[in-house]
């Protein structure tokens, strides 16, 4: 369409600057639009080719959005659990400690 021709490097720029695009952003449909535009002027591509992609933006977006957030859910769960397993795991050895701290001896 453009007749634009990417060396493997620049391929390799649009790869790490996606990348580290997705990471950055919020699960909010739309925002892909915003990231790709920012990938496009990494490489020297016109933003016009934008246009092109909007129209399927829409649906893409708000199943992407759905894949991000339930991977934030499931890490939020995760980082819960273990905190709750080293929580219970400090009770216990405290329950099952004989130290017994009197003023500032330890016995």
């Amino acid at each position: 369409m453009y007749n634009a021709d990417l060396s493997i490097s620049q391929i390799l720029m649009i790869v790490l600057t996606s990348v580290l695009a997705s990471i950055g952003t919020a699960g909010v449909p739309g925002v892909g639009l915003i990231m790709l535009a920012i990938v496009f002027t990494q490489v020297n591509l016109p933003d016009e080719g934008i246009a092109l992609i909007i129209e399927i933006d829409r649906l893409l977006g708000m199943k992407l959005s759905a894949v991000k957030i339930t991977g934030d859910a499931a890490c939020a769960v995760i980082v819960a659990e273990s905190e709750n397993n080293r929580e219970t795991k400090f009770n216990e050895t405290q329950a099952n400690s004989k130290v017994i701290v009197c003023k500032h001896w330890i016995y």
